[in-house]
């Protein structure tokens, strides 16, 4: 399983593990592959107590970080709005909606001294402190999940040695972010978790890989075994962007009642929602994604007002899952449609190991079928 761009990043294997929790970054990274670290809603003296921490357990083994870095969101044309500017430009009508939600649900109130996470930044400028505390540690890749990083960003990367990876959803898409100047396109379809485009893997990785070569591409979306790693390395990628397929480890810090519903729920049992972020994302199917999908319903707000608007109501649920009917029904998290594969937990290093040995298996079943 060695390709130019894991041998280039110094890594054992081309697989590339997105997550929001520390411990599996690392445990991937530590196992030959590459962890990424999702820095979306950190402060940044959290932050760099995450990144120092991660840098202490994998020593000289490389990992990465990922932003959200949209081009078009509500306010972007004059970079960024305040927070009073973004509440004046939430209706009534939806504080209304997910008031009387909650309270359909018996979801109760946060205590007083219950703290809400942080609210991430959307836009360049937004970001560019988080930016360049990232560049300050040991970082071998940075990545952008929404739109084209911006020219001072890939400036840096080139600068001090840290591949800039952007992720497409669209041929047109991975054509900007190589124009833009990027050293990496991650080709993420339909049936991958989080923000993702309306074309499917199988499709979008070939047709990117034409589109953008020689720039090296990484496929996401449905991976979560050998056979697909195989596929992917088979439709031209020099390796693999996975996500979904972490959130049920022993390391990862996923909900335990959202990880009982991942290791329950079928590939069906995803949909692509606007009703967390504003923009579309592929999330497990809840009372709350329903509620929201209702006709008689408000139509969710756009980045990042929506965000803006549910952050509360998000903490409420989860704090309460365990111990609340209601909330447990309407809590979720995001993951693709390979969800239905995830049903055991597992160590972080034995999914790496099984992707690994399940890849030599499939390639020497292919080469017996070759040989005829």
């Amino acid at each position: 399983m060695h390709t130019k761009l894991a041998e280039d990043l110094g890594l054992e294997f081309p697989i590339f593990a997105f997550t929001h929790c520390r411990d599996v970054a690392a445990a991937v990274s530590k196992a030959g592959g590459l962890g990424v670290l999702g820095v979306a809603g950190h402060s940044l003296e959290n932050l760099r107590m995450e990144l120092e921490w991660i840098e202490n357990e994998v020593g000289d083994k490389p990992y990465g970080v990922d932003l959200l870095l949209p081009t078009r969101f509500v306010g972007s044309e004059s970079g960024g709005l305040g927070r009073d500017q973004l509440d004046e430009k939430i209706p009534q009508e939806h504080r209304r909606f997910v008031d009387d939600l909650l309270e359909k649900h018996g979801v109760p109130p946060l205590p007083g001294d219950a703290e809400v996470s942080p609210e991430f930044s959307v836009g360049y400028e937004g970001q560019r402190d988080v930016i360049e505390l990232v560049f300050e540690h040991r970082i071998g890749l940075i990545a952008s999940a929404l739109g084209p990083p911006p020219g001072w960003m890939i400036e840096q990367g080139r600068a001090k040695g840290v591949k800039v990876a952007a992720l497409a959803g669209t041929v047109d898409h991975a054509r900007r972010h190589v124009e833009a100047g990027v050293d990496i396109v991650v080709a993420q379809g339909y049936e991958a978790g989080g923000h993702t485009g309306e074309i499917s893997t199988m499709v979008l990785v070939p047709e990117v890989v034409d589109a953008v070569d020689p720039v090296p591409v990484l496929a996401a979306g449905g991976i979560g075994n050998g056979r697909q790693v195989t596929a992917a390395l088979a439709l031209g990628a020099q390796g693999v962007w996975t996500g979904s397929v972490w959130l049920t480890t022993e390391e990862a810090e996923t909900h335990p009642v959202v990880k009982q519903k991942f290791l329950k729920a079928s590939s069906r049992d995803t949909i692509r929602s606007r009703s967390l972020t504003g923009k579309p994302a592929r999330q497990l199917r809840s009372a709350w994604t329903e509620a929201w999908e209702d006709p008689a319903s408000p139509a969710p707000l756009p980045m990042p007002l929506q965000p803006r608007l549910v952050r509360e109501a998000q903490a409420r649920i989860s704090r309460t899952a365990h111990k609340s009917p209601g909330s447990e029904q309407l809590i979720n998290y995001f993951v693709g449609q390979v969800v239905g594969s995830l049903n055991q937990v597992k160590s972080v290093r034995s999914v790496v190991e099984e992707l690994v040995q399940d890849y030599a298996d499939t390639m020497e079943r292919l080469d017996d079928w070759a040989q005829g």
